[in-house]
């Protein structure tokens, strides 16, 4: 038998001819990457967005599994982003493409179609075979060339591959630092697959320019250098290549270069996979947030989201039992916190008839087993039985808060955090019918949240529109906090359960959770905690029933 080898492709993207908006201003393009997934299409990334420009290179790279034996369709969006937040609300839908990522597997080009608009993407496809390290980068500058008349010049720096065909392939594009020369560009990732093929002496050519709004930037230089080079700044020492214009080294006598760009950093960052963490013995901490406020519509009646009908489990369940099951797989002893959202819990400690009106006391996140000392259910059948017991003792109500529990949640989260082992990682399940009301709260609550070992899942049951909740999905631009705080890592999925009504269990579940184990790798690589080697970990959890 041939043992098992898991394959990735990296796909790289260039268009030309994205026509003029109008007389005045050029496209902002960005392309979004969608997959189809159960027959819905679902966003997989995007490009950056690169202003005032034509005819793109995109630095970003899609990393995509690859399975031989399945047809995987791919959908490449074009968008004109006329908007600060780089979102897609306020964007101009340009046009479309699909096909299989078996077609682009061996590099291809592409037509992008739309209404009056006709672009040619050049896809590059590169493929990679298990978890390949990355490479950390920190560059800067000093005394570059002023390429401005009235302000100082705005560099940005790209690196490029030398290919084995001799073309050269776009590797990063830093951002660009306005009106200095002497800038320090933020640090960076690349994988070494990326950056040299695994080859360390492979060039790599570097061009500094000088930013302009029109899209036409001036060059200032550039310098060749190989990741072997770059090594020497592992150590903390610096490792420095003169900028040259190769035009000024002709013409000018006493030429001597164009600035100097320093390498501040270089690190080899070793990356473990979401396998390797759970097999050294993290645990996956569920939690289940049910929404009980009064638009649900009482239970009783079968027009409510939370009827409980004898022969199908309402929109709840569904999507309880999907997520929750492939959870429980990940945890020794499977026990999920699980809390109703803005009820009223009814008193039975009334007088008997004439009864007063009954005494009400609200709850922003109570336990469903009206336990709140271990509000935990043995297993995803214990929630659902829990779930269905507590119906008959609420009184639903409102508003639609979920900041308290997410604050819930993150507080035990942060106790994890000072242990610097990779053991329990969070996620919290809400299941809500409608738009929240406590939305600076929640977005308060997320981005503190971005910075512990924590996933927020969000499911909208009903019929509700659901637009605005897709503000906490930091896939359309980054969330930040009322006071503007950016959140440090995307840690929402939201999802709309109307839109795999029809779809299997299965497929709602690979929608939610498709982006948790890169969450859980991204969380435990930023702050270094590699995972315990299996025979460090033994798990007693028992199989069967």
């Amino acid at each position: 038998m041939l043992p098992f080898l898991e394959l990735f492709l990296e796909l790289r993207l260039t268009c030309k001819g994205i026509s003029d908006r109008d007389a005045l201003s050029k496209p902002d393009p960005c392309i979004v990457l969608n997959m189809q997934s159960h027959g819905q299409w679902m966003e997989v990334d995007r490009t950056e967005v690169i202003r005032s420009c034509v005819n793109p290179t995109y630095s970003k790279v899609f990393t995509l599994d690859f399975y031989f034996e399945e047809v995987q369709r791919l959908r490449f969006e074009l968008y004109d982003i006329n908007s600060s937040h780089n979102g897609l609300k306020e964007a101009i839908f340009l046009g479309s493409v699909e096909c299989t990522l078996g077609q682009v597997s061996h590099s291809s080009t592409a037509l992008i179609k739309g209404k009056n608009v006709c672009v040619c993407v050049q896809i590059t496809a590169e493929e990679l075979t298990g978890n390949d390290d990355y490479i950390e980068l920190s560059f800067s500058a000093r005394k570059l060339d002023d390429k401005d008349f009235f302000s100082k010049s705005d560099p940005f720096l790209e690196i490029h591959r030398l290919n084995d065909d001799a073309t050269l392939q776009l590797v990063y594009r830093t951002e660009t630092v306005m009106n200095n020369l002497n800038p320090v560009w933020k640090t960076f990732k690349v994988s070494l697959n990326s950056l040299c093929s695994g080859d360390h002496e492979r060039k790599l050519q570097c061009t500094v320019w000088d930013w302009d709004s029109n899209g036409k930037h001036d060059y200032i230089g550039e310098f060749e250098a190989t990741f072997k080079e770059m090594r020497g700044a592992i150590d903390g020492r610096q490792v420095q290549w003169p900028c040259i214009n190769p035009k000024y080294k002709v013409k000018k006598k006493n030429y001597k270069n164009s600035g100097i760009v320093i390498l501040n950093q270089c690190k080899i960052i070793k990356m473990h996979s979401f396998l390797d963490y759970i097999m050294g013995g993290c645990q996956i901490q569920f939690t289940v947030a049910i929404d009980f406020t009064a638009s649900n519509g009482d239970p009783r009646n079968s027009c409510s989201l939370h009827y409980i009908h004898p022969y199908q489990p309402n929109e709840y369940l569904k999507a309880l039992v999907a997520v929750g099951e492939i959870c429980q797989d990940y945890d020794s002893f499977f026990s999920a916190g699980c809390f109703f959202l803005d009820a009223a819990i009814k008193q039975t400690s009334c007088p008997p008839p004439p009864p007063p009106p009954p005494l009400l006391q609200v709850s922003h996140d109570f336990a469903v087993n009206f336990n709140e000392e271990n509000p935990e259910c043995a297993g995803i059948q214990g929630v659902v039985e829990a779930y269905q017991a507590c119906l008959p003792k609420l009184q639903l109500y409102g508003p639609t808060n979920i900041a308290p529990i997410i604050q819930k949640v993150a507080k035990s989260a942060s106790q994890e955090v000072h242990t610097k082992e990779a053991m329990q990682y969070f996620i919290l399940l809400i299941l809500t019918d409608g738009v929240i009301t406590d939305m600076a709260d929640t977005r308060e609550a997320i981005v503190q949240a971005s910075h512990l070992p924590m996933s927020i899942i969000i499911v909208g049951v009903g019929n509700a529109d659901f637009s605005d909740m897709q503000m906490l999905d930091g896939d359309d631009g980054i969330l930040r906090s009322p006071k503007g705080e950016p959140v440090l890592r995307d840690i929402v999925q939201f999802v709309p359960f109307r839109n795999f009504k029809h779809a299997s269990p299965a497929a709602l579940a690979k929608s939610v959770l498709a982006e948790v184990p890169n969450q859980v790798v991204d969380y435990y690589n930023s702050k270094g905690i590699k995972p315990k080697v299996p025979s460090q970990y033994q798990s007693s959890r028992p199989f069967g029933p």
